[in-house]
């Protein structure tokens, strides 16, 4: 009986493994880093963009899942085939750059945490430098495993900790509930003395570290690898229910832990070690260790999908199975890996880092939406199970959305690299 319950539990939570891949994809430390900025600088004004980011997310995941579903082909595979080779080399670029400055960003918060919070406890704190070799090294230990179940079930313990921390950091933290119904209404705050840059480049980074283009790229592979068909259809919107509302609820969370601290004292967020020094004093020790756990899970999570990202995307383009034991793999994601020291090696700034690469991501946007709107309407490939008009008018939606934030996210990172 206790056999079978356990067997139980394990098949429920294998079938929520794809969204959990999705959800430690989406939060990472971009995601961590965009939205306590955007909580300690204009406290949760700006929760509408996380709302309507999260829904389109889930529009777009439901999308390209479903062409998935009908047709059996990936998001790739779909775009060589039915478009243009050219548009697959594109999103191969355009997404390895998008992703090589993440894993700078990511590995550089982490690092510059971990060394902010061991110094609590060490004297002198651990050597950035050896955080980021640290984690670096354990991520592609398990990568050596090879198998995309081992890459989910490791993802599924990391993000657990990591929504444990911040939502309990939440209730610690959280600034009264009528400023967070407050900010589910669409407004641009003005400009923050204590913000160095306006929220145009914040609200187009916030789009861009939730609508990623790689997620709903990578989201049709898992699909495909899952074995669902159109019988799983439900089974996939659930899924990516489950993921959009985590991500909400995390995001959400994370910007509430800095609007009901850092902003109430007008402190704004230039580094990422801010996050530890001036949580301590204002929430105490247990809360800023609790909101460390969450910063390093939440970069733990997203390290393994990016270094992943290049080698996954080329087994899609060439149609070829994705032995990730391959030597030309395994080299692929060594080099890739150390791109996280470049970060503390140097010296850079990890959340400047990390904001451009997220505006970056949401230039990729309109593209990715033009796709899969063309892809689904295609009656020799979809057949009766085109498009909806709903589905049509909604992606018509998110494109012209896309097309704003892209607008925003350039003219914020010209006044960003003008300062």
């Amino acid at each position: 009986m206790a056999n079978s319950k356990r067997r139980g539990v394990k098949e429920t939570i294998a079938l929520f493994l794809p969204g959990i891949f999705l959800l430690g994809f989406n939060i990472g430390t971009g995601s961590v880093t965009t939205m306590a900025k955007a909580g300690a600088t204009y406290g949760m004004s700006l929760l509408w963009t996380v709302l309507i980011s999260c829904a389109a997310t889930y529009v777009m995941i439901g999308a390209y899942g479903r062409y998935t579903l009908v047709t059996g082909e990936t998001a790739l595979q779909a775009f060589r085939k039915h478009i243009h080779p050219a548009v697959g080399v594109f999103f191969i670029i355009a997404l390895t750059v998008g992703v090589s400055g993440s894993v700078m960003g990511v590995m550089g918060i982490v690092a510059e945490i971990t060394y902010e919070w061991s110094r609590t406890v060490i004297p002198g704190g651990i050597a950035p430098i050896y955080c980021a070799a640290f984690f670096i090294s354990l991520v592609y230990f398990i990568f050596w495993n090879g198998r995309t179940q081992i890459f989910e079930r490791a993802l599924a313990v990391i993000v657990a900790i990591m929504a444990v921390s911040f939502v309990v950091n939440f209730f610690i933290l959280m600034p009264p509930p009528v400023d967070i119904v407050k900010g589910l209404i669409p407004s641009i705050p003005e400009v923050a003395d204590n913000s160095g840059q306006g929220p145009l480049l914040l609200i187009a980074s916030m789009v861009g570290t939730t609508l990623f283009s790689g997620l709903f790229i990578i989201r049709t592979t898992l699909v495909k690898e899952a074995g669902w068909t159109l019988d799983d259809e439900t089974q996939q919107r659930r899924d990516a229910l489950f993921a959009v509302v985590m991500m909400f609820v995390i995001s959400a969370a994370i910007m509430a832990a800095a609007a009901g601290t850092l902003f109430v004292e007008g402190i704004g967020l230039d580094r990422p070690a801010q996050m530890i020094s001036l949580l301590e004093p204002l929430a105490g020790p247990l809360a800023a260790s609790i909101f460390a756990v969450g910063i390093i899970a939440a970069g733990v999570s997203s390290q393994f999908p990016n270094v992943l990202m290049l080698p996954w995307l080329l087994c899609d383009y060439q149609n070829s199975p994705r032995d990730m034991t391959l030597p030309k793999y395994r080299i692929i994601v060594f080099f890739i890996s150390l791109l996280g020291l470049v970060v503390p090696l140097f010296d850079a700034r990890p959340i400047f880092v990390m904001l451009a690469s997220q505006a970056f991501n949401v230039v990729l946007l309109p593209v990715t939406v033009a796709c899969i709107f063309y892809l689904g309407n295609k009656k020799d490939l979809m057949g009766a199970h085109r498009h909806s008009l709903i589905t049509n008018i909604s992606l018509g939606a998110i494109f012209l959305f896309s097309l704003v934030t892209s607008v925003i996210g350039f003219q914020g990172l010209l006044a960003m690299i003008g300062r």
